[in-house]
């Protein structure tokens, strides 16, 4: 509809145009001495009109023409970026594809490009990495540092995974300490260090920050709690006084946690503290039981009869647990109540076959002179070790060694 109404006003136009001319009967003269020119005001109109279109195309030509250097650097300067997006996305592609080496040659192209260098930096030294290629990928690093400062945070996060999956805690704590605030994720990689570096003070810490940020479920806080915990008890427990101090400065909620009971009271067996031992088991049985520690409490060298009597009150409550009868009766073959104890010991072999129990009964039969007896009960406790050996063996899946989750606990 609008070009129709362009189209009718430059046709009236014309028109209009026209007729002036054809109606216009005036004339210019041009006097310049000796000279003189007379011509009809069309014609000037006309020639005055071609002048300035003629005039205007020469000014738009010289224009484009000092512009073209400029033109010619935006197109350059827009290829480049063009090909730098497209080697970044090529590389992030091809290395959650796993494609290591394609993925480190994108990359490098995009450094090379100067767009995004400090992403394509980090992903190319994350492809070195895993190409094993470990001065490629410390190269890549110490470049990414002169790059943007945008990109130092993801440089340093990088750079701390990268040392842990190496298993440098060092490195990796020193560049995580670069970090001016630690977010989530610095936050678990600087857990997994802490757990290398087995310093459980700060691993609990990281633990209450990591809480605090919602970033670990209930039970997973638990049991990561629990563990470092107990690994704190291990280590602090070579001074008595030390565990002492340690285990008052634990709340009441850990305390009488049945995991950390357990290795309270073993570190405090172990410095012969037996009757702090037994009350740290007591203590936790009363809140919540548990069949683990309460096969603890006969290693606790205390008053042997108190013990018994203790044990005899859980047992109304607890008169299936296999374990409970298993330390009555190891307690009463400690105060030498032989008959208590083969009754103890056998209701626990009745409820469940344990190497311990066997080895508890073949040892108080041949105390009270029963050797063919003890003989058998010394066969069968060989016999379940070995069928367990088998078990154990036959079950052992044969899958690749694979490093374990953030902040498993681990034996190191």
């Amino acid at each position: 509809m609008r070009g129709l109404f362009w189209v009718i006003l430059l046709a009236a136009l014309a028109v209009a145009v026209t007729l002036g001319a054809r109606y216009n009967p005036g004339y210019v003269l041009l006097v310049l001495h000796p000279y003189r020119v007379e011509m009809s005001l069309n014609l000037l109109l006309a020639m005055l009109l071609l002048a300035f279109v003629a005039a205007y195309v020469l000014v738009r030509v010289v224009a484009h023409m000092l512009r073209l250097p400029s033109v010619v650097r935006g197109f350059r300067e827009q290829r480049r970026l063009q090909r730098a997006h497209r080697s970044l996305v090529d590389a992030l592609r091809a290395f959650l594809e796993g494609r290591y080496a394609k993925a480190e040659k994108a990359a490098a192209e995009a450094i090379e490009l100067h767009e995004h260098a400090g992403i394509g930096a980090v992903i190319a030294a994350r492809a070195a990495h895993e190409l094993r290629a470990y001065e490629r990928r410390d190269t890549y690093l110490a470049r990414s540092a002169h790059f943007s400062d945008d990109d130092q945070v993801m440089r340093v996060i990088a750079q701390a995974e990268l040392a842990l999956n190496a298993r440098q805690h060092q490195e990796a704590l020193a560049a995580l300490e670069r970090l001016p605030r630690k977010h989530t994720a610095a936050l678990r990689l600087e857990l997994r260090a802490a757990q290398l570096a087995r310093n459980w003070d700060r691993y609990l810490e990281l633990i209450a920050l990591l809480e605090k940020a919602q970033a670990l479920d209930a039970l997973q806080l638990t049991e990561l709690r629990r563990y470092a915990t107990g690994e704190n008890l291990a280590r602090k427990g070579r001074d008595l006084t030390e565990l002492r101090a340690y285990w008052q400065r634990l709340g009441p909620g850990e305390r009488q946690d049945a995991k950390i009971a357990a290795d309270a009271a073993r570190a405090f067996i172990a410095h012969g503290e037996n009757r702090e031992a037994q009350q740290i088991v007591e203590a936790s049985l009363e809140r919540e039981w548990d069949s683990e520690l309460v096969g603890l409490y006969a290693e606790c060298a205390g008053d042997a009869l108190h013990q018994i009597e203790r044990a005899e009150t859980w047992l109304r409550a607890h008169s299936v647990d296999a374990a409970l009868l298993l330390t009555l009766g190891r307690l009463c073959a400690r105060q030498r109540l032989w008959g208590k104890a083969r009754s103890y010991l056998e209701a626990s072999l009745s409820i469940e076959d344990t190497f311990t129990a066997l080895i508890e009964l073949a040892r108080l039969l041949d105390e009270v002179g029963e050797p063919e007896a003890a003989r058998r009960y010394y066969r069968r406790s060989l016999e379940l070790a070995e069928a367990r050996l088998r078990r154990s063996a036959g079950a052992r899946p044969i899958t690749e060694a694979r490093s374990p989750p953030l902040a498993a606990p681990t034996q190191g």
